[in-house]
């Protein structure tokens, strides 16, 4: 039998208009501590941003992002931390453009199966549905 393992992990949300509050998941950060593991996916809908507000700073959410990936990956001073560390470094809340949902909590057996699984329901399925309602 699989060795299930504890996860938590959180949503990333770009809010062009912080005012606004609309916002448009791009991302999943998990973090796993029983393995050690900390990672993120990021897949940006430019086009969806830019229906949101049309003077949205693309780059600087980019670099945000950018940033995000890195202290993920250990770079940096923050990337000298723990996994677990970092990532409650990442997740703490905000009022920035690039924003953190609440984090969330489960069990798996593949923390890296899981990521791709809650890409797949949390974001890709938002850049799907978007698609077929321009259709």
């Amino acid at each position: 039998m699989a060795v299930e393992y504890t996860y938590d992990y959180a949503i990333l949300r770009v809010v062009p208009r912080v005012e606004r509050g609309e916002r448009v998941n791009v991302g999943v950060i998990l973090s796993c501590v029983d393995e050690e593991f900390l990672d993120v996916r990021i897949e940006v809908d430019e086009s969806r941003l830019l229906i949101l507000d049309p003077r949205v700073d693309l780059d600087a959410i980019r670099a945000a992002l950018s940033a995000i990936a890195s202290v993920c990956a250990g770079e940096g001073p923050i990337g000298a931390l723990s996994p677990r560390e970092r990532f409650r470094w990442l997740v703490s809340p905000r009022s920035t453009v690039v924003q953190m949902s609440a984090v969330h909590t489960g069990r798996t057996t593949d923390p890296q199966a899981t990521l791709e699984r809650l890409m797949d329901t949390m974001v890709r399925q938002q850049i799907s549905s978007a698609e077929n309602e321009s259709r």
